[in-house]
């Protein structure tokens, strides 16, 4: 019960309307980054160049933001899990992030998918329920996120499922990456999030 209390939780009393629109924007971005930003780094730059081989960064950086816009904005499980599967579905589908890894990754979905409903329900438990510091919250929800991350990667690759010629990329990709795309989307999820307190406490005047 008090999951559910907390995950109905939002930073702000938004209409029904309002909240719905959220969710499919908030959905969207979190679908379509993977696909669509990706492809077109590769169109624009080249899928040699430096920042095509790197669009996981922009990419992630992105679902990140939209996931801690959630946690804060969004109420209700139903909405939260359809953001948390969106980016990985839509990174496998279309392949541009991880190329010919995309396949492997299959099999990480559910800790993907576990370590976003973690960064998400870390902020709704300690920002929104027990009023802790945004970047306190962050830092905490971060680690957890990733630590799910790469400890089941770790343990998927003892187990032999990934080639041992993308070991090094995905260890990469599942580790450090992981943690640099979430601190910035923490960052730019804090920008908007005090843009948007500025235009409530403007309104409350």
């Amino acid at each position: 019960m008090e999951k559910e209390n907390i995950l109905n939780k939002s930073i702000y009393d938004f209409s029904q309307k309002i909240e719905i629109i959220q969710a499919i924007i908030i959905g969207l971005i979190a679908f379509l980054a993977p696909t669509f930003l990706a492809q077109l780094i590769n169109v624009i730059f080249g899928t040699q160049s430096i920042i095509a081989t790197n669009s996981q960064l922009m990419v992630g950086s992105i679902v990140n933001m939209a996931l801690i816009i959630s946690a804060i904005n969004i109420k209700g499980w139903k909405k939260i899990i359809g953001i948390i599967t969106m980016p990985s579905i839509s990174t496998i589908l279309s392949g541009y992030v991880f190329g010919t890894a995309s396949v492997y990754m299959v099999y990480m979905i559910p800790a993907i998918w576990l370590g976003n409903f973690a960064l998400i329900y870390t902020y709704k438990l300690l920002m929104l329920g027990k009023k802790k510091n945004y970047f306190l919250v962050g830092i905490i929800g971060i680690i957890i996120k990733v630590l799910i991350i790469y400890g089941s990667f770790s343990l998927l690759n003892v187990c032999g499922i990934f080639p041992s010629k993308l070991v090094n990329n995905l260890q990469v990709a599942m580790g450090m990456t992981q943690l640099i795309t979430a601190c910035i989307g923490m960052v730019i999820a804090f920008v908007l999030y005090k843009i948007e307190k500025g235009k409530f406490t403007k309104e409350s005047e």
